[in-house]
């Protein structure tokens, strides 16, 4: 079945601002992709095997939806050029997998259970659910919560944020902080150019955990129990510490440390060249705010005894 809707373009409407309204069965487990230039599109999961589609948009400008099989397409088109502000606003059931994109568009997705795929390149994206995602920005923010399953993102000049993930983690971008917190993975790798990392996860025996950035700190908690082999590398930073660590092997000239606790069958890698590298235990208090660079000074070790 192929369905067009064409809104907007009635010589009676004179209205700027149109409205577009549909609801049409589909597959519970059905790929819906939506796609716009300029605007937003908020995605929310309900218990029907019905999409909705609202969509709020000038009468110079297209709403298109078609369907085939298990796949939705809702396109939003200029008549002369791109849909330069289309408000999307979907209603899809929890199982259904997700496409959306857009340019300068923000992206907002809840509450579905399928994969997610978010590209934009002037907007923020949030998902909060999934199974796998994959979300890409440029100039926008990346927020991801309560996500079961791995999950790729990466954006250039804004942060990402991941909360109460279980699943692997690849998370990139370069100028902004990297924050993941109350999470359960067997791999993380996280990497950014200008600004912090913050991990308070797991450090599962068999894991694998790098984190790296260039010019910033690292923030790592590290629960009493870890069986963690860890490694250090900083330049122009320390090694600061609020907890005892065993003896451990240091290259001057590299300047790297490694040190093993408990029976080291985690790996956890910690690399920065013009930041510290911060060690603390569950319940102690971690940034909230981006720290400015500090001068390069020689590296060291430091363990507080707070």
């Amino acid at each position: 079945m192929s369905v067009t809707l064409v809104a907007g373009i009635l010589a009676a409407s004179m209205a700027v601002q149109q409205q577009t309204d549909t609801t049409f069965a589909v597959r519970p487990d059905s790929r819906i992709e939506v796609e716009t230039f300029g605007g937003s599109i908020t995605v929310r999961g309900w218990n029907r095997n019905e999409v909705r589609v609202q969509a709020q948009h000038s009468r110079r400008e297209i709403v298109e939806i078609n369907t085939r099989g298990a796949a939705v397409r809702i396109e939003a088109e200029g008549h002369m050029g791109v849909a330069k502000d289309v408000r999307f606003t979907l209603n899809v059931p929890r199982d259904a997998h997700i496409e959306a994109s857009g340019v300068q568009t923000d992206i907002d997705v809840e509450g579905v259970n399928g994969d997610i795929d978010a590209e934009t390149v002037q907007g923020n994206i949030r998902v909060v659910g999934g199974r796998r995602l994959k979300l890409e920005s440029v100039e926008g923010e990346l927020t991801v919560a309560g996500a079961r399953g791995h999950v790729q993102a990466s954006t250039v000049n804004r942060g990402v944020r991941v909360t109460d993930v279980v699943g692997d983690l690849s998370l990139e971008t370069v100028n902004g902080p990297i924050v993941v917190q109350k999470v359960q993975s067997n791999r993380v790798d996280a990497a950014t150019v200008n600004g912090r990392i913050v991990y308070d996860g797991t450090l599962r025996d068999g894991g694998d955990y790098a984190l790296a950035t260039h010019n910033g700190p690292i923030w790592v908690i590290v629960p009493g129990n870890a069986n963690v082999a860890v490694s250090v590398s900083t330049f122009n930073g320390e090694l600061d510490t609020t907890f005892e660590i065993p003896r451990f092997e240091s290259n001057a000239r590299q300047r790297s440390y490694n040190f093993v606790l408990g029976n080291g069958r985690a790996r956890l890698e910690l690399e920065t060249f013009g930041g510290d590298i911060n060690l603390r235990r569950p319940g102690e208090n971690l940034p909230t705010a981006v720290e400015p660079p500090r001068p390069p000074k020689p590296p060291r070790v430091r363990i507080r005894q707070d």
